[in-house]
């Protein structure tokens, strides 16, 4: 009897429906320089920049999601992906966006990749746990992810933040200030020209490859992980104050390191070059730290 009954479940098991994802596709006016704010909880949000004046949303909404709101209000739109407040189920959304290229951006998700491409205006970007990419950049950016890789790629002239508490940080071929930082995780900056860059980790190296501006400033804090800056245009004069706990420290410049105590392994290492008039101060606990100019 109870096999029976099992092979009566079974088979009425086999008989439900699947519930198919949702396919989305809808089309709304934008401004050409107005603001997009985009919300989704789990899944991937995917926005590219184009000459029209409207906004393209395609992809897919599982089961469980409620409902996908799109609204505008003046030159505001807002595509919110709605799921019920006790999660359950299928409420992954990936979403595939056009907006105008000069839109301003403010993106948040949580269990989210984010990619934006072509996207000209100012951006916000937040992610708790995945990674977020936007290339194409001209103007501000601040990304943010708590578990997840942040680039930034580019040529705008601004300010540009990129912070992760585990993962790794890049901003490539920017200008103006950069301020990167991650407790677990590498950061780089490539490429590109500024006035001001801020770096920190705990646990991960730091690389600038890049331009330092004349009168610019540069600070790199590290508390277990290697400092590598190679000027990609020569610095003529700046001060370089440098100092590491447990590391070498290799300076193309000239001066040589000297100990900090007879008692203790630390190094430091201060001079100046020209007027001085830039500054570069590099902290590390335990790390080396190289400092070469423009071949």
């Amino acid at each position: 009897m109870k096999q029976a009954n099992l092979i009566v479940l079974a088979a009425g098991i086999a008989s439900m429906p699947v519930v198919a994802d949702e396919q989305v596709n809808q089309t709304i006016d934008a401004s050409s320089d107005g603001y997009v704010e985009i919300f989704n909880t789990s899944g991937s949000i995917e926005v590219t920049g184009w000459s029209k004046d409207s906004i393209e949303i395609t992809g897919t909404l599982g089961d469980s999601v409620e409902e996908l709101i799109v609204e505008r209000d003046g030159n505001e739109v807002l595509i919110r992906v709605e799921v019920p407040n006790r999660h359950w189920g299928d409420i992954d959304a990936d979403l595939t966006i056009k907006v105008p290229e000069r839109s301003s951006l403010e993106v948040t998700g949580v269990s989210t990749d984010i990619e934006i491409e072509d996207v000209l205006g100012e951006q916000s970007l937040s992610s708790v746990s995945g990674d977020i990419d936007t290339r194409g950049v001209a103007d501000d950016v601040e990304a943010e992810s708590v578990s997840g890789d942040v680039d930034i790629q580019g040529n705008g002239n601004g300010s540009f933040e990129g912070a992760t508490v585990s993962g790794d940080v890049m901003v490539k071929g920017m200008s103006g200030s950069v301020d990167v930082e991650s407790v677990s995780g590498d950061v780089d900056v490539i490429g590109g020209s500024y006035e001001d860059a801020y770096f920190e980790t705990v646990n991960g190296d730091q690389t600038f490859h890049a331009e330092l501006k004349s009168g610019g400033d540069l600070s790199m804090e590290s508390v277990n992980g290697t400092v590598d800056i190679k000027f990609s245009v020569p610095v003529t004069s700046a001060r370089f104050d440098i100092e590491t706990f447990n590391g070498s420290i290799r300076n193309c410049f000239g001066p040589k390191p000297e100990r900090t105590s007879k008692y203790s392994p630390g190094l430091e290492l201060s001079f100046t070059i020209g007027d001085g008039d830039a500054r570069i101060e590099i902290e590390t606990l335990n790390g080396s730290v190289n400092v070469c100019n423009a071949d």
